[in-house]
């Protein structure tokens, strides 16, 4: 089993994209939500309508979701 402090310490400061972390947590609806809920870190450096988004790594790992 891998230790949690190990991957907090690890993907801390690592970022995913919007697609990639919507993917994880189970869509863009719930992806939305948490981000809203400050329970995911996420940054969208311009307001541009199409501008990326860079949501921390950790916080997307800790709330996943397997997609059935």
């Amino acid at each position: 089993m891998v230790n949690e402090d190990v991957l907090k310490i690890v993907l801390n400061d690592k970022t995913f994209g919007r697609d990639t972390a919507a993917d994880i947590v189970g869509g863009l609806a719930r992806l939305r939500e948490l981000v809203g809920k400050g329970l995911i870190r996420a940054e969208k450096p311009t307001n541009k309508q199409n501008g990326k988004w860079f949501c921390n790594a950790w916080d997307v790992i800790k709330h996943a979701q397997l997609k059935y």
